[in-house]
């Protein structure tokens, strides 16, 4: 627990304390704040539509059990298979087992934040197996061998002239490439890739219940080629991702692109109902869906916070976040960064571990305020950190420094005893080192104003 901790700190101070990164960081987000405006205008009524979809997942994620069923049974009445993985070894274990049944030498993949939640790519090239992520961010973020900055877009932390020397460095293209001629490059390079895969891996941005159908939207053409080309193709997804109908998703396209992109639609909306039939000359042989738990049934199983389920993968929490804004994606130590990772980190992964996100945060309720399916992220930060007390993941020391305070704080005796000499001394000896050395401690002025409206008053 201290390590990852320990690190966050660190990997927090030096990013919020690099004007570089925080202004390519400022330039991009405020490029998103542009589009998003335009995009939310195609809404009549932005609220009744996120209150609409609210009280869709919600109604989803408190009968999630009949949907998966029903899901399953629709899914696999047109050939397909489902693959039901409790963890992370389990999902990679029989992806496995699919890519050596059929041999696969290489893999496409368009982006998906399940897959980087199982660290699929280490998987894949531990076993030999080529696997090339075909969406542009991530492609960049892969020559980098980092991790995705933000769930929409991975290399939000580059600027253009970072990603012409990575690709510079890499291709020996030229050093000043612009932005269009490192998108031509990768175009390129890509076809090919396409042609030659054995399999292709995406995520699923919803999974349709009624008609056991994978919903994929991207900007592209990476998903359709993914999935369109191999003979095989493998969704992963995690359970929550379910709508009920592909009525729905009338709502659910137009909010995620608003709040993600600020597009009224992204340019490709796929709905993928199994693998190829008789009658179709386009499609894999085969399609497996896998359905990842990994802890989920953790955040299921809290009242409040269960409700971080219904989220959507838009990233519009992290835009509005100022410690995301400070910090980046990458301190956060995990694939979820922002107030939605602060929210369910701690249940996938482990709180005695990762307690800390949820404290990493202002409470300013932006994040709720921008929110598409309406979760309270700022108030479940709130519960975990009541959570996270109740079951004795917190030291002695901050015990007994909360339990002072507490008794202190409850007693204008107390208060009024302690003069501001004491409380200096206090607060130098207690939160010196946690205030940090970078700001100046606060001074208690030496009368309290109890103490100065009596004189005044007198």
């Amino acid at each position: 627990m201290a390590e990852i901790y320990n690190k966050f700190v660190r990997d927090s101070e030096i990013k919020a304390f690099d004007i570089n990164h925080r202004n390519t960081l400022k330039f991009n987000i405020s490029r998103y704040y542009k589009s998003v405006i335009k995009g939310k205008k195609q809404f009549k009524d932005i609220e009744f539509a996120r209150e609409k979809a609210a009280n869709i997942k919600h109604k989803i994620i408190n009968e999630l059990d009949n949907y998966l069923i029903e899901f399953e049974a629709n899914f696999t009445k047109r050939g397909g298979k489902i693959i039901w993985a409790e963890d992370s070894n389990e999902a990679i274990k029989a992806i496995l087992k699919i890519l050596k049944k059929h041999n696969t030498k290489n893999v496409v993949k368009s982006k998906s934040m399940t897959t980087e939640e199982i660290e699929l790519n280490q998987s894949l090239e531990k076993n030999k197996i080529e696997s090339l992520e075909t969406d542009l961010g991530e492609y960049i973020v892969q020559l980098t061998g980092q991790k995705p900055y933000h769930i929409i877009t991975p290399a939000m932390h580059l600027s253009k002239e970072d990603i012409a020397k990575i690709f510079n460095k890499k291709f020996n293209t030229p050093e000043n490439s612009t932005p269009e001629e490192i998108t031509a490059f990768v175009r390129q390079l890509l076809r090919e890739k396409f042609t030659e895969a054995d399999v292709g891996i995406t995520g699923a941005n919803f999974l349709i219940s009624d008609i056991g159908a994978v919903a994929l939207t991207e900007n592209e053409g990476n998903g359709v080629m993914s999935m369109s080309f191999p003979k095989v193709h493998i969704a992963i997804a995690g359970i929550e991702k379910l709508i009920p109908s592909i009525e729905d998703l009338d709502l659910f396209w137009p909010l995620l692109s608003a709040h993600g992109t600020g597009q009224n639609v992204t340019v490709y909306n796929s709905i993928i109902t199994g693998p190829k039939q008789e009658n179709e000359t386009d499609g894999p042989e085969e399609m497996y869906v896998v359905l990842l738990e990994n802890n989920r049934t953790n955040l299921l199983s809290k009242e409040k916070q269960r409700r971080a389920l219904s989220c959507i993968r838009c990233g519009a929490c992290l835009n509005n976040c100022p410690v995301y804004k400070n910090i980046g994606g990458h301190a956060y130590g995990t694939i979820y960064s922002g107030p939605i990772g602060s929210v369910i980190t701690p249940f996938l992964k482990s709180m005695n571990d990762y307690k800390h996100l949820s404290f990493a945060s202002s409470l300013c309720g932006r994040c709720t305020e921008n929110c598409p399916v309406k979760i309270p992220l700022h108030q479940l930060l709130l519960y975990n950190r009541k959570d996270s007390v109740k079951e004795s993941k917190t030291k002695f020391s901050e015990k007994l420094m909360m339990f002072g305070w507490k008794k202190v704080m409850l007693n204008r005796f107390l208060i009024d005893i302690i003069g501001g000499n004491l409380k200096n001394i206090a607060i130098k000896t207690f939160f010196k080192k946690t205030w940090g050395p970078r700001r100046e401690l606060p001074k208690i002025q030496p009368k309290s104003f109890r103490k100065l409206w009596k004189e005044r008053r007198r």
